[in-house]
């Protein structure tokens, strides 16, 4: 059962909907901590108070503010938890927009909003229903960790889920990564779009969407701790040097199939189209007939 991370209410119009946030997602990777190479001792971290020059106790520690190199305002749990603002208390939605206007770079971790008792059941499954019925998604605003978001809330199955987001603002312009200057064909792009057709699928499942990392490296802790040699390390394949794109579009597009099973026979794709040969000038460009001279 994921633990509970903060409790309040969803509001939209007039209907309260108690609920809590719950974790949607787990990790799984391997941890590592941090070991003395001499005689692997734990490395641990101590909280010194650089006034006291002292180890202190999680107890003796709280949350400040520096107002100024010389001032720290305090800050309490129960003033987080007595913020002046609405959204402190609730989930409040403000509207409902479709989900394709979102831009994804928005959108980040997601949270399970389960309804809190008996009271909640019946406005709880009254939004699932209609936000399904709606095909549309809604955007709220909520205070968390001492601050305020904006949230994406959609449906899941029979259940609610919380998307965090970032405020435009947040969003950095992508004019500042731009590739360089680059012309490229229709026929190369249309090639692109085959190789997109042949590795599209309806589903992500397959062990091309497994996470190969974490079992690579649960494979070097167990060799490690039998004392058996380390398991080898696949060549990587070289790429090769592009000298036409439009062939290695093609050989793309027969991996692709071969891999799912298909026939790598496939339709060629379109050929670059010969630049069109202009006509000949003629030598010499036809001159106007002169008058004859009067005599």
């Amino acid at each position: 059962m994921p633990r509970t991370i903060w409790n309040g209410a969803i509001t939209f119009g007039l209907v309260t909907v108690p609920c809590a946030v719950q974790s949607a997602t787990e990790n799984h990777s391997i941890q590592f901590h941090q070991y003395h190479l001499e005689d692997m001792g734990r490395v641990r971290y101590k909280k010194i108070c650089e006034l006291e020059d002292r180890e202190v106790s999680q107890s003796e520690i709280g949350k400040g503010y520096e107002y100024a190199k010389d001032l720290v305002v305090p800050i309490t749990d129960e003033d987080l938890a007595n913020l002046p603002l609405p959204t402190a208390k609730a989930i409040e939605i403000a509207g409902f927009v479709p989900l394709d206007s979102i831009d994804p770079i928005r959108i980040g971790e997601g949270y399970y909003l389960a309804p809190s008792g008996q009271v909640a059941a019946k406005p709880y499954k009254l939004l699932v229903q209609a936000l399904g019925r709606s095909s549309k998604v809604a955007v709220a605003r909520y205070s968390w960790s001492g601050r305020e978001r904006l949230g994406l809330v959609r449906v899941r199955g029979d259940a609610l889920v919380l998307h965090a987001m970032r405020w435009p603002d947040e969003i950095r312009d992508p004019a500042e990564v731009g590739p360089p200057t680059a012309e490229v064909t229709e026929e190369e792009i249309e090639g692109a779009m085959a190789l997109m057709d042949s590795m599209s699928r309806d589903d992500l499942v397959g062990p091309e969407f497994e996470d190969e990392y974490t079992d690579a490296m649960a494979k070097i802790i167990e060799a490690k701790r039998e004392h058996t040699p380390l398991p080898a390390a696949p060549e990587p394949e070289q790429p090769g040097q592009l000298v036409d794109l439009m062939a290695a579009l093609q050989e793309s597009v027969s991996k692709a199939r071969t891999a799912r099973g298909e026939d790598a026979e496939v339709h060629q794709l379109p050929a670059k189209k010969a630049a069109k040969k202009q006509p000949a000038k003629k030598a010499a460009a036809k001159k106007t007939a002169r008058k004859p001279r009067s005599a």
